[in-house]
């Protein structure tokens, strides 16, 4: 039997007894198109692939990585997911601040 634990809260979902909410999360990089003016067409595009394979092997490998496509999937509970829905990219979350009074 397959048990499924909220990614949020980490609490244990029966699907027998409770929904299961899946949220997918596809982030990637947008390359915009350049503007018409902006190309060239007696551009050697040959000469552009290689400086940039130049520059990207200089680049750190970590770095490289974070530009890449990624593809997140999370397993919530109904009560994070409805919190999930109010505040998905966690803005209200990171406003909150607990001082102690001291």
């Amino acid at each position: 039997m397959i048990h499924y634990s909220c990614d949020r809260c980490r609490r244990m979902i029966d699907p027998a007894k409770e929904i299961r909410y899946v949220v997918r999360i596809d982030a990637q990089a947008a390359l915009d198109p350049l503007p018409n003016d902006e190309l060239d067409d007696d551009r050697d595009e040959l000469l552009e692939i290689d400086e940039m394979l130049q520059s990207l092997a200089l680049e750190d490998e970590d770095s490289l990585l974070d530009d890449a496509p990624q593809q997140l999937r999370f397993d919530l509970c109904s009560e994070c997911y409805r919190k999930f829905l109010q505040d998905p990219l966690g803005v209200e979350s990171a406003l909150i601040v607990g001082f102690s009074s001291n």
